[in-house]
């Protein structure tokens, strides 16, 4: 007797296609919407970028990144941001460092404030991204605009839709996009096969990707120099330098409630911005320009010429952009922190090269981002993702799935670089 074939009972239900065709249109409308923003975004920072840093100076007979006008120009923006925390309707959202990438949607009220100070803070030369601040407020925006559009909607259904455009659009592809949901919804299981809960976030990230492509070419392609081939040693390099980035990503973690706590004792957005502010200036001051802002831009500087520093000043600029990282999450700035984690990485695998010659420079970068993105974010796909991307070569993909293992075992499991409304970190 042949038995009918059955589904086993935890089998994930398909979706059916009537369910999901409906969703193709708000998808590429929230995945477009979301890549422009962020441009306007981008391109209105870098206006005021070139206001602050090249014409006012270059006005006054001041040098461009002089340590006086690098130090008064972070202490301003700290200023100015914390005024707007302060006064501006909405406050620039929650305390950043109990924020993370992904998150429910705020009112739409907070979005106003908060791009204000992501644009301030891009300009500005502090070291954070925009990641946070625009997927935010692009989450809002999709949540309150779409469950107008559409009545009865999941909110759910806005915020996926918004977090896949905008990091699609980030990152130039939505493959970034897919494996951070994939990560969320593993930690959140629902009713329904994976791809149909993909279908429409990847439909946005496509959409926003696309049109950032089309409009604005990014590119975090380095041209590191191509592997000839692995060798038996570039396994233990490998293992060593992913393992060192996630101990400096993990010092970072470790100061991170310490530093929070010394700002919130000041009592005042005002202040507490304003004195993180100054640090920073003084920081940037230390490190020079290239420790300065997101640090997309600054880390084709150091890739496209690795020998022009020693390994002590990459050790310098390593140290000093993982502070200023630190510093700026905990002060009250709004930003993202993977765009600056890249630049430690980037400049602690060439420091490694630079001392030690027989790890190949693209090993090395690799494996250092990678290390420093599980520490910082604890997203192993998108920390691997990553990496490869930016090694941009085969042969270094299965060095990093090996280098991940002893990376992760580091960091799993121990607190994260968000914390608590109470300020204790999360786990």
């Amino acid at each position: 007797m042949v038995r009918p074939v059955t589904t086993p009972p935890h089998a994930p239900v398909a979706t059916p296609a009537r369910v999901l065709l409906p969703l193709i249109v708000p998808a590429i409308v929230v995945g477009v919407a979301s890549s422009l923003l962020l441009i306007g975004l981008t391109e209105l920072s870098r206006l005021l970028k070139g206001v602050l840093w090249e014409l006012l100076p270059d006005a006054i007979g001041v040098g461009r990144y002089s340590a006086p006008w690098t130090i008064a120009v972070l202490t301003g923006t700290g200023l100015a941001v914390g005024l707007v925390v302060w006064k501006v309707p909405g406050h620039a959202g929650p305390d950043p460092a109990t924020t993370g990438l992904v998150d429910p949607p705020m009112p739409p009220s907070v979005v106003p404030s908060l791009l204000l100070t992501a644009v301030l803070g891009l300009a500005g030369g502090v070291s954070l991204g925009p990641e946070n601040p625009i997927t935010a407020a692009n989450i809002a925006l999709a949540a309150w605009l779409g469950g107008k559009a559409m009545r009865g909607s999941r909110v759910e259904l806005w915020a996926a839709l918004a977090a896949a455009g905008t990091v699609g659009a980030l990152f130039g592809t939505p493959v970034a996009a897919a494996l951070i949901l994939t990560e969320s919804l593993a930690s959140r299981p629902a009713p329904g096969a994976l791809w149909d809960k993909l279908f429409a976030p990847l439909i946005a990230g496509g959409a926003g990707s696309l049109t950032t492509v089309l409009i604005a070419h990014p590119t975090i392609d380095l041209a590191l120099p191509a592997l000839s081939g692995s060798r038996w040693g570039d396994v233990p390099a490998a293992l060593a330098v992913s393992s060192l980035g996630a101990l400096a990503g993990m010092a970072a973690v470790h100061v991170f409630p310490y530093t929070h706590a010394a700002f919130r004792k000041l009592g005042h957005p005002v202040a507490a911005i304003t004195a993180g502010g100054l640090v920073l200036g003084l920081l940037g001051a230390l490190g020079g320009q290239l420790t300065l802002f997101k640090g997309l831009e600054e880390v084709r500087v150091l890739a496209a010429d690795p020998s022009g520093w020693s390994s002590g000043q990459f050790a310098l600029m390593t140290v000093v952009k993982l502070a200023a990282l630190t510093i700026a999450a905990t002060c009250g700035f709004r930003g993202g922190r993977i765009f600056p984690s890249l630049f430690v990485g980037v400049a602690l695998g060439l420091g490694v090269s630079a001392l030690v010659p027989e790890v190949h420079p693209t090993i090395a970068v690799a494996c250092a981002v990678l290390g420093l993105l599980l520490a910082i974010t604890r997203q192993g796909w998108l920390s691997l993702f990553t990496a490869a991307l930016l090694a941009a070569d085969p042969h270094v993909l299965p060095l990093l799935c090996v280098a991940l293992l002893p990376a992760w075992l580091l960091v799993t499991g121990r607190p994260q670089m968000q914390l608590h409304d109470d300020g204790t970190p999360l786990r």
